[in-house]
C-alpha cells in the first residue's frame, strides 16, 4: 500500500497559505534515515518501513505474536528487523479512545514500547498516537480491492505504514521528532537480539 507523500495535493485541494514569518516546510530540520513502525496487537504485530528520505511509507511484513514465548519471539524478530534495515528509529502505535484516554491496550504499547527501547539502545523509540490508523488501513485496502478475508492478513502492517505516514509528515511539517520518547534508562535491561534457537527470519507476509 503507497501513501501520498507531504505536499502531493488531492484533486480540488488549494495549497495552504503560508503564515506571516513562518519557516517554510524545506527550510526545516528533517533527519536522514530508514524508520520502521510498529502496530501491537494481541495475535500479531504488524510493521511498516520508510525510504531512507523518510519520504513514503509501506508495509513491510507481519510477525505472529501472543502470549508469553510467542510475544518474545516477536519482539526478538523486530529488535533485529530494526538492526537489519538500519532504521534510525521506531515508532509504536499508542492505542487510545476518541476521548484520548488509555486503557488495556496502551498500557500494553506501552510496555512493548519500553521493551524495545532496552533491545535497541541507543537506537530511539517513539510512542506516536494510533487512533483511527486501523480504519484507515481496512479502508484503503478495501478501495484496492481486497476482500475481508485478505485484509485480516495484512491489515496490522497497512495500520503501521498509516502510523509511519503520519508520523514522517508530522516531523516534516514541524521540523521536530513526533511523539513521545522513551528513554532507554525506563526500559528492561538490553538483551541478546540473536536469533533464538530453531527460528527462521521473517519473511514478507505474514510471519507464521
Amino acid at each position: 500500500m503507497l501513501l501520498r507523500p507531504p505536499g502531493v495535493l488531492g484533486s480540488g485541494s488549494r495549497p495552504a497559505r503560508a503564515c506571516p514569518g513562518a519557516v517554510p516546510v524545506n527550510q526545516l530540520p528533517f533527519r536522514q534515515g530508514v524508520r520502521l513502525a510498529v502496530d501491537v496487537g494481541s495475535v500479531r504485530v504488524g510493521v511498516a518501513r520508510s525510504d531512507p528520505g523518510g519520504v513514503l511509507a509501506t508495509p513491510l511484513t507481519v510477525l505472529a505474536s501472543g502470549p508469553g514465548a510467542k510475544a518474545t519471539r516477536a519482539r526478538a524478530e523486530l529488535a533485529r528487523l530494526a538492526v537489519s534495515q538500519g532504521a534510525i528509529e521506531i515508532i509504536v502505535g499508542l492505542p487510545t479512545s476518541l476521548s484520548g484516554r488509555e486503557g488495556a491496550a496502551a498500557a500494553g504499547a506501552r510496555e512493548f514500547a519500553a521493551d524495545l527501547a532496552g533491545r535497541l539502545a541507543p537506537i530511539p523509540v517513539r510512542l506516536v498516537d494510533e487512533r483511527f490508523t486501523t480504519t484507515e488501513a481496512h479502508d484503503a485496502l478495501r478501495r484496492g480491492g481486497k476482500d475481508a478475508r485478505a485484509r485480516r492478513q495484512v491489515v496490522d502492517a497497512a495500520a503501521a505504514a498509516v502510523l509511519l505516514q503520519t508520523a514522517l509528515d508530522a516531523e516534516r511539517a514541524t521540523g521536530r521528532p513526533a511523539g513521545q520518547l522513551i528513554p532507554a534508562r525506563d526500559a528492561p535491561p538490553a538483551r541478546d537480539a540473536a536469533p533464538a534457537r530453531n527460528e527462521g527470519p521473517a519473511r514478507d507476509g505474514v510471519a507464521g
